[in-house]
C-alpha cells in the first residue's frame, strides 16, 4: 500500500515534478508536456536520514510502473553473486537489474528489448573463461539468462544455447590454454547471435564499432570491450561507461520506429536510491557526460542522495521541494553536472504533522499539543513523524490524552500486521543508523551524553576501553556519522565550561548534534538494559561526565548533576552568580544547565514531576534554606522555580504547559526587579521566551535574537 507522503504534493500532483519529467501524469498517465523538452535534467532528491527519499521514489515507482517501463535499484543493494567470474562488477549487475525491471510491456505497448546490452554484458562476462573451468563460464552465461530473455523469452530462458555457446568456445580454445579475453568474447557474441538472436537482431552488434578504436566494426568493438574489462582500472571504468550508454540506447530504440510510433506514451524512468554511493557515480555520469556532449535520450532519471555536498553535485541547479510544483529550470552549463537538478526535501510542517496525526487519532484524543511537540522533537523528519503518528494511534483511546513525546518512545506497536509488536525508539533508532554494527551503536550510545569530543573522549577511556583498543572509537563514531550525512558537533568545550561561572554559551555543543538521534541513543543508554529502578548505564555514564569536569560548580558539571536528578547545586549556584553585572551570561548559564536529558521513568502516569516545582507546589527539603535570610531565601526558591520550568519547557520529550510558560515569565519579570545593574536582558526573556516556547524554538540568547541559540 502506498504511504502518504505529506508534503511531496510538488513530486507527485499530477501536474508536478515527475508528470512534467515523464510527460505522463500519475495513476492515469494522462499526457503532460514535457517541461524540459529533448533535454530532461537528471533529478536528485538530496536530504539525511528518514527524510523520506526512499517512500519518494517507491512512491514514483508505485504510481509509474504499470504506464511506463520503469526500474527502482538501491545502490547499496546490488548483491554480489557467488563464484562469479571477473567480467561481473556492480555496474555490469546493475544494468542486468534494470534491464530485466524495464521490460515487461506497460500500457499495451510491447516489451523492451536490451539486445545491445546483452551482447555487451556476454562480452564482459567471458573474460574469466577457459576451457579448462567450463563450470565458471556456464553459471555466468545462465546468470545472463533474464537479459537474454528480454531479447527472445523462449530461447532466453531455454538451456539449450548455453551448450553450444560452450562448444563454441571448446572448438575456439583448441589448444586448452586461456585465450585473449577478445578472442572469447568474439566466440561467444557469435554463439549467442546464432542460438538467440535470430538473424534480425544481428544489427546489434553494429552499435559497439562506435567503441574505442573499433573504426565501425561492431565485432572489433566487442572484442576491445572485453579486453578493456579484463585489464581492470580506467579502462574497465571506460567499459562500464559504454555500457550503461547501451542500456540507454536500448530504451531509446523502444521509442522509435514506424512500429513504435504513438503505442508508447511518456518516457521510461529509471530510479537509483543511494545514488551518492561510488555505484550511484558510475550509472550517472555516463548519462550525464553524453547529454553535455550534445547526445539527446528519453530516458527519466530520479536519484536520491544523502550527500548533498556531494562533488557530482557541484554545478547543479539547486531546488527546495517547494519550488519544484510548478516549474524546475535547470540550465545547462560547460561542467556536465550542470545536467542535475538537485532537489532538497524539506521538512514537514507543523500544519502537515498534525494532519497526519488527524489520520491515525481522528476521533481527537491524543492532547492537542502532542503533533507540535512531535514536530519540535523530530524536527518534522518524516520517518520519525510517520512512526510516532501511527504509535499514537495503537494507544487504547482512553489513554491517548496522556500521551507525550517521550511517552510515544517507551511504546511497542505493530509496524505489520503479520509480525510481532516492535520498540518504537529501536526501531526508529535502527532506521536513522541502518550502517552501524551493534557494537557501534552500543558505543554510540555511550558517547550521546557527551558534550563534545573532549568528554567524549573521557568517557571512552572510561567507559569504552575495549572499543578502543583497535584505534580512537570516538574518532570513528564521529567519522561514521559525518560519512552519514549527520551534522557534526564542535571539537572541544564551549564557552560555559571555559569560562565557569562567568562563562557564556546557552546550550552545549553535544557529541551527536542531531537532537532526534540524540534523544534516541539516550533513550536506549537509560532504558536498553532494562534495569529500572536502578537505571545504571545511565547513572555510569553520567557520573563519568561529572567526575570529568571536575568539582567546581561549573555549568557543565550542574549540568550533569540535573542529569542524574540532583537540582540543589545548580540552584544555589545559579542563585550565587546571580549578582553578576552580565545579566545575559547568567541567562546563558541558566540556559545551558536546564537543557540536561531529564531521568525518566518509563510509563509515567500523572503530571511531570517539574511541573509542581515550577508552579511553586513543591517547594523543596527546608534544609538547604537554614541560614538564609529571607530576601535570599525568596530569590533562591525564585530560581529554582524558574530552572525547573526552563528544564520542563525545553525538554523534547515534554510538552509545553501554558501554565509552566506562564510562570516562567512571572519570574523572569520578578528576578528583572531583583537585578541591580542588568534589568532589560531578563525583562526581554520574560516577553521572548514564551514566545519561543510556543513556537517550538529553544528560547533565544540573547532573548529576542532569532539567530541566538
Amino acid at each position: 500500500m502506498d504511504r502518504e507522503l505529506y508534503g511531496r504534493e510538488a513530486v507527485l500532483a499530477p501536474s508536478g515534478l515527475v508528470a512534467r519529467l515523464t510527460g505522463l501524469t500519475p495513476y492515469d498517465f494522462a499526457g503532460v508536456r514535457p517541461e524540459h523538452g529533448d533535454d530532461p535534467p537528471v533529478t536528485v532528491f538530496t536530504g539525511g536520514r528518514g527524510m523520506g527519499k526512499t517512500a519518494l521514489l517507491k512512491q514514483i515507482r508505485n504510481a509509474y510502473r504499470r504506464g511506463t517501463p520503469l526500474a527502482l535499484l538501491d545502490c547499496a543493494r546490488v548483491e554480489e553473486p557467488a563464484e562469479h567470474g571477473p567480467g561481473w562488477t556492480p555496474v555490469t549487475g546493475a544494468l542486468a537489474e534494470l534491464a530485466v525491471q524495464l521490460s515487461p510491456r506497460v500500457l499495451s505497448a510491447r516489451p523492451v528489448r536490451f539486445p545491445r546490452l546483452a551482447l555487451g554484458l556476454a562480452a564482459a562476462a567471458s573474460i574469466g573463461w577457459s576451457q579448462e573451468d567450463d563450470e565458471r563460464a556456464r553459471r555466468d552465461l545462465q546468470r545472463l539468462g533474464p537479459v537474454l530473455s528480454t531479447v527472445d523469452e523462449s530461447r532466453g530462458t531455454a538451456a539449450a544455447w548455453v551448450g553450444k555457446v560452450l562448444a563454441k568456445l571448446a572448438a575456439t580454445v583448441a589448444d586448452g590454454a586461456a585465450p585473449l579475453a577478445g578472442i572469447l568474447a568474439e566466440a561467444t557474441v557469435e554463439s549467442l547471435l546464432e542460438e538467440v538472436f535470430g538473424r534480425y537482431q544481428r544489427r546489434s552488434e553494429s552499435w559497439y564499432g562506435a567503441y574505442r578504436g573499433a573504426g565501425g566494426n561492431g565485432r572489433l568493438g566487442l572484442r576491445r570491450l572485453a579486453a578493456d574489462f579484463s585489464q581492470g582500472g580506467a579502462r574497465r571504468a571506460d567499459a562500464e561507461g559504454f555500457l550503461v550508454g547501451t542500456l540507454v540506447e536500448d530504451l531509446c530504440r523502444a521509442y522509435v520506429g514506424p512500429t513504435r510510433r504513438g503505442t508508447r506514451r511518456g518516457r521510461p524512468v529509471v530510479l537509483l536510491d543511494n545514488a551518492h554511493l561510488p555505484l550511484g557515480r558510475r550509472l550517472l555520469e555516463p548519462v550525464l557526460r553524453d547529454r553535455a556532449d550534445g547526445r539527446r535520450d528519453r530516458v527519466v532519471l530520479v536519484a536520491a542522495s544523502r550527500d548533498r555536498d556531494h562533488e557530482g553535485l557541484r554545478r547543479a541547479t539547486r531546488l527546495r521541494l517547494p519550488e519544484v510544483a510548478h516549474r524546475a529550470p535547470c540550465p545547462r552549463g560547460a561542467d556536465i553536472t550542470s545536467g542535475v537538478l538537485a532537489v532538497e526535501l524539506t521538512p514537514l510542517s507543523t500544519a502537515q504533522t498534525r494532519s497526519l496525526f488527524d489520520r491515525y487519532d481522528p476521533d481527537g484524543r491524543t492532547p492537542p499539543e502532542l503533533p507540535g511537540g512531535v514536530h519540535r522533537l523530530t524536527g518534522g523528519r518524516p520517518a520519525g513523524v510517520a512512526l510516532l503518528g501511527r504509535a499514537a494511534g495503537q494507544v487504547p483511546a482512553e489513554a491517548r490524552g496522556a500521551l507525550t513525546p517521550g511517552a510515544l518512545l517507551d511504546l511497542a506497536i505493530e509496524v505489520r500486521e503479520d509480525s510481532p509488536a516492535v520498540p518504537v525508539a529501536a526501531t526508529l533508532l535502527d532506521e536513522l543508523l541502518p550502517g552501524l554494527r551493534p557494537e557501534e551503536t552500543a558505543a554510540l550510545t555511550v558517547l550521546a551524553a557527551a558534550h563534545d569530543e573532549d568528554s567524549a573522549r573521557a568517557l571512552a577511556r572510561t567507559r569504552l576501553r575495549a572499543a578502543s583498543v583497535d584505534g580512537d572509537v570516538v574518532l570513528r563514531l564521529r567519522d561514521a556519522l559525518r560519512a552519514d550525512g549527520w551534522p557534526a558537533g564542535t571539537a572541544g568545550p564551549g564557552g560555559a565550561e571555559a569560562g565557569g561561572a562567568g562563562g557564556t554559551g546557552a546550550a552545549p555543543s553535544h557529541f551527536v548534534a542531531d537532537p532526534l538521534l540524540r534523544a534516541l541513543l539516550l533513550h536506549r543508554l537509560r532504558f536498553h538494559d532494562g534495569d529500572a529502578p536502578a537505571h545504571a548505564a545511565w547513572r555510569a555514564v553520567h557520573e563519568t561526565l561529572l567526575a570529568h569536569h571536575g568539582p567546581r560548580p561549573t555549568p557543565y558539571r550542574l549540568r550533569q548533576e540535573l542529569a542524574l536528578g540532583r537540582a540543589d547545586g545548580a540552584v544555589t549556584a545559579l542563585r550565587e552568580w546571580f549578582g553578576d553585572p552580565d545579566a545575559g551570561g547568567w541567562l546563558d548559564r541558566l540556559l545551558f544547565v536546564a537543557s540536561a536529558p531529564y531521568p525518566r521513568v518509563p510509563h509515567r502516569t500523572g503530571p511531570d514531576p517539574r511541573r509542581a516545582v515550577a508552579l511553586g507546589r513543591d517547594p523543596g527539603a527546608v534544609g538547604e534554606l537554614a541560614g538564609l535570610d529571607e530576601a535570599t531565601t525568596a530569590l533562591h526558591q525564585s530560581v529554582r522555580r524558574l530552572l525547573h520550568a526552563v528544564w520542563l519547557l525545553t525538554d523534547p520529550l515534554a510538552l509545553p504547559d501554558e501554565d509552566v510558560v506562564e510562570r516562567m515569565a512571572h519570574e523572569l519579570r520578578q528576578l528583572s526587579g531583583r537585578h541591580l545593574t542588568g534589568s532589560l536582558p531578563l525583562w526581554d526573556a520574560a516577553t521572548h521566551w514564551p514566545r519561543d516556547i510556543r513556537a517550538r524554538r529553544t528560547p533565544t540568547s540573547p532573548p529576542g535574537n532569532e539567530d541566538g541559540a
